[in-house]
């Protein structure tokens, strides 16, 4: 943006001012202070840099470069690092659906909890260590099984879906229950809450209740439980399926292993939801506080017996006054529905009735109108197109309006005046939409 200069003139001194006369000092000046300051910052530092070993501006990014490199490595090692099995090394590429792919890019203590972050970090840490030109640039062998072992492990962990199938398949991750033996010696809610928080990965509605600890109220404990014995689960087990062959030649083959991959998960899917359901069943039955709260509930039960006994008895009577009154209610609302339906009958009877009436008055003043013939002998013909005009204006118009035409047709015996009482019905309808323009032959001005 451009700078914009605007010159102000200073203001003009008073006439007569004289400045050994009338200047007045107010305060004096305070004696000067030395500050050392030195140049700091980034730019700094790597103009000094570049200054001391004498680079140029690409050496010195090109040099920066690989020293950040080298401590994202060395940031990267201490969180992703673990040792790598030698026998996980040997596995064939064309077996990467066995394969643990957590355990391929080091990240098996974090497992669903992996980051894409940190998995895209592992992926970068592993293609540096056993890429194959790295190998064979060091005198090794360019076996590039391995590598291809962690491409694949990067491809399914960081396609969420792809993740997510394997994820639900994944039993490193799982935590195997305690036994009874081993919960009574331990703390119940330490071992079994790992278990909990393990297949609580798998729920589709999030956040999942704690188990809690013992200070648990009873609302929370039934609402952990009833929360388990309803889970619902996202597991799929699609990561399990048989291979569909791609040739389109062979379909029926197609189909059969589509039908049977199908019935496998369900299958998987239905001992899942046993295997779930006995899981609970041994949690809630080894939980001192269910115990606890049975024996809280029994002296309850003990001290208010006499209570709830009086309290019953003083429902059941509620209950039957209020049956009563329900009853005397419904008697009278089926009376008043059925008085209203017979009113209702005998109107429809009556507009039914009316609607007959009016009918055979239209229809009688086409005669009375000579059939809208002229003078003379009325042809057949033209006895037709009336009568078919005639009822073709009844099939268009409602009931009220045909009362309307019925009342300014009624006392009328002039055929002409008739005529003209239809023609302008012909006209209301035409104007409604209701006929078309012509529609009515004999009526036709």
């Amino acid at each position: 943006m451009a700078a914009v200069q605007i010159a102000l003139p200073l203001p003009v001194l008073p006439e007569g001012w004289s400045g050994e006369r009338d200047f007045k000092a107010i305060e004096h000046l305070s004696h000067a202070t030395d500050r050392n300051i030195e140049p700091v910052g980034p730019h700094f530092l790597a103009h000094a840099r570049r200054k001391r070993h004498k680079r140029t501006f690409s050496e010195d990014d090109r040099i920066q470069a690989q020293v950040n490199v080298k401590k994202v490595e060395d940031d990267d090692s201490g969180e992703i690092s673990e040792p790598e099995d030698p026998l996980m090394l040997q596995r064939e590429a064309k077996d990467w659906k066995g394969q643990d792919h957590y355990a391929v890019l080091g990240l098996s203590k974090y497992r669903y909890r992996a980051t894409e972050d940190q998995i895209k970090r592992a992926h970068r840490k592993k293609v540096l260590k056993h890429h194959p030109d790295k190998k064979a640039a060091a005198g090794g062998t360019e076996d590039d099984q391995f590598f291809k072992c962690i491409q694949k492990a990067t491809e399914i962990l960081l396609d969420p879906a792809k993740r997510r199938q394997y994820d639900s398949v994944d039993e490193g991750a799982n935590v195997e229950p305690p036994t009874k033996k081993e919960t009574q010696k331990g703390n119940f809610y330490k071992l079994w809450g790992k278990v909990f928080d393990s297949e609580a990965r798998f729920s589709k509605v999030q956040p999942v209740p704690k188990l809690g600890n013992e200070n648990s109220t009873k609302a929370e404990v039934e609402h952990f439980y009833n929360f388990w014995y309803n889970f619902d689960s996202w597991r799929s087990f699609e990561y399990l399926d048989e291979d569909v062959p791609d040739d389109n030649e062979n379909r029926d083959q197609k189909r059969h292993v589509e039908r049977k991959n199908q019935n496998a998960r369900r299958k998987k899917k239905t001992e899942d939801t046993a295997r779930l359901r006995k899981l609970v069943d041994d949690a809630l039955a080894l939980d001192e506080r269910i115990r606890k709260f049975k024996q809280q509930e029994h002296a309850q039960r003990n001290k208010k017996r006499l209570d709830k006994e009086a309290e019953q008895k003083r429902l059941a009577e509620e209950a039957a006054k209020t049956k009563e009154e329900e009853a005397r209610l419904k008697a009278e609302k089926e009376a008043a529905e059925k008085a209203e339906k017979l009113e209702s009958k005998k109107a429809k009877e009556a507009a039914k009735n009316a609607a007959k009436k009016n009918k055979r008055v239209v229809r009688g003043s086409v005669k009375e109108a000579n059939y809208f013939h002229s003078a003379g002998d009325v042809p057949a013909a033209q006895i037709d197109f009336a009568l078919n005009d005639v009822d073709l204006i009844i099939t268009k118009v409602d009931n009220e309006e045909l009362a309307a035409l019925t009342s300014k047709l009624s006392s009328k015996k002039d055929p002409g005046e008739i005529k003209q009482i239809f023609q302008e019905e012909v006209k209301r309808l035409v104007g409604a939409g209701k006929l078309k323009e012509g529609e009515t032959k004999s009526l036709s001005a």
